[in-house]
């Protein structure tokens, strides 16, 4: 094992409404992606905002859910080898369905062996580029118009 244990953080903006109001239905999925292990705990918030937290013996996962801001925050953290933080990044992606998503990595423990430069990645639903094009493309129109 050349790291100890890997973290990756991910942000998803606009956010299925529809999914994110459902705090039982994620915690479901969790359980059924992760197994029985982590105990998961969650906690609401002013109405739209809640936390869910589970902690297992390698590693833990946090979503902090911001409905009124179409926004979650998530932290996969992990010691086993045998779990990839990127398949779980992913089945929390195809839930929420956000339009633009970000998602850093960090080796986390690695002793001093390399740098700690994190891998970050980012995109955009193809609905979104769309919808952003249109937007300049009117804003150029109109900008013509006046001169």
């Amino acid at each position: 094992m050349e790291i100890l244990s890997r973290q990756l953080t991910l942000d998803l903006y606009n956010c299925s409404a529809k999914q994110m109001a459902n705090v039982d239905e994620i915690k479901k999925l969790l359980q059924e992606t992760l197994g029985e292990e982590p105990a998961l705990t969650s906690e609401k918030y002013d109405g739209e905002r809640c936390s869910i937290i589970g902690a297992f013996m390698e590693g833990h996962i946090a979503l902090h859910i911001y409905g009124d801001l179409h926004y979650v925050a998530a932290d996969i953290f992990t010691c086993a080898e045998n779990i990839n933080p990127d398949e779980l990044a992913s089945i929390l992606r195809k839930f929420f369905k956000p339009e633009k998503f970000k998602s850093t990595f960090l080796k986390r423990g690695d002793f001093g062996k390399s740098d700690i430069k994190p891998k970050i990645k980012s995109r955009v639903a193809p609905l979104r580029k769309i919808r952003n094009a249109g937007e300049k493309v009117v804003k150029n129109l109109v900008r013509r118009g006046d001169k």
